[in-house]
């Protein structure tokens, strides 16, 4: 019995060749390929084997389903990620980078703490830029994920079109369990489109500091004009709740939903004033006891145009602060 039990353990976590090439999603995605981008018949052959050698692994379903920001309260999930460890770590990089980062800002206007913020976050800094193969995660999810196959389905088409045109092996690039790459974690629609040669060597890669530094800042203002970034704004601010929000009020959204003025009225009363007209929305943050309260301004939602969960806009939002105030403060005292 325990024997079986292990057996059953190991096919469920194991990787295994799938043969996604007999998938009945295959033919379409070859005809994709070769309709819209021109994909050869070598270079569709090219693509069947990938797909033949491409492993299943039902456990990147689960883990993009059990997501951090989904099961934990933000006092757990903020002291994991913005701590004194990461926060020394991106000063040190906001300090190695100076040259790169102050580039970035003056052509995009991006601040240097707000793309290192997103970089502690996304791959602590260039550290971890994951390990699985994105052929595998992408395979997997597109051909096989419950709710979510047409994106990542989108996603693996756009993978082989990146792999022919920057002359990749599908079998080589490894990142995160949902697909996404390189030091600023882009998923292939977004290397293709927003992804920048900030460097100037000929070569767009996001396993470089200086590309990825630029992609981000690229990306924060180039990927949705209606979030597109805007030089020299806050973030957000602190509020209160002066009496219970009704029910129906919409909060944590993707988007400002309120003004400065209607989120008064509803009782958000804000740390410092604004503008009546300006456009806001409302940030409730369950602590393990308690909840705590923010408006998000224009730019918060531009930093959650990179991954649309509120805890992922705060914890840059606040390591971005907390690595700013040391860096002065390092580079004030030398």
């Amino acid at each position: 019995m325990r024997a079986l039990t292990l057996l059953l353990l190991l096919c469920l976590c194991w990787p295994a060749t799938a043969d996604y090439s007999n998938h009945p999603k295959a033919r379409e995605l070859l005809e994709m390929l070769a309709v819209k981008d021109g994909f050869t018949a070598e270079q569709l052959q090219q693509v069947q084997t990938a797909l033949r050698q491409a492993e299943r692994i039902p456990k990147l379903i689960q883990a993009e389903q059990n997501a951090a920001e989904r099961v934990e309260t933000w006092t757990t999930y903020a002291s994991k990620r913005v701590d004194p460890a990461r926060i020394r770590l991106g000063a040190n990089f906001i300090a190695k980078h100076r040259e790169t980062l102050a580039r970035a800002e003056s052509q995009y206007g991006v601040p240097a703490p707000i793309i290192a913020g997103i970089l502690g976050i996304e791959t602590n800094f260039g550290g971890f830029t994951g390990t699985t193969r994105v052929l595998d995660a992408l395979s997997t999810q597109g051909f096989e994920h419950p709710r979510r196959t047409p994106f990542f389905f989108s996603e693996l088409y756009q993978f082989f079109v990146f792999c022919r045109d920057s002359g990749t092996d599908p079998s080589e690039p490894r990142g995160s369990y949902a697909g996404a790459m390189g030091w600023a974690q882009f998923m292939p629609s977004n290397y293709r489109r927003l992804a920048v040669d900030f460097d100037d060597n000929g070569d767009t890669n996001l396993w470089s500091a200086e590309d990825a530094i630029g992609s981000i800042a690229n990306y924060l203002v180039a990927y949705d004009p209606k979030r597109s970034w805007r030089r020299g704004q806050p973030l957000m601010v602190r509020a209160t709740l002066t009496r219970p929000l009704p029910k129906e009020t919409p909060v944590n959204t993707a988007r400002t939903t309120h003004t400065a003025s209607t989120a008064k009225a509803l009782g958000i009363a804000a740390s410092v004033e604004l503008p009546a007209n300006i456009p806001v929305g409302i940030i409730e943050l369950s602590l393990d006891e308690g909840k705590e309260y923010w408006l998000g301004l224009h730019n918060f939602y531009s930093v959650m145009s990179y991954n649309p969960r509120v805890y992922y806009g705060m914890t840059v939002a606040q390591l971005a602060e907390r690595m700013g105030q040391l860096d002065t403060h390092t580079h004030s005292s030398r």
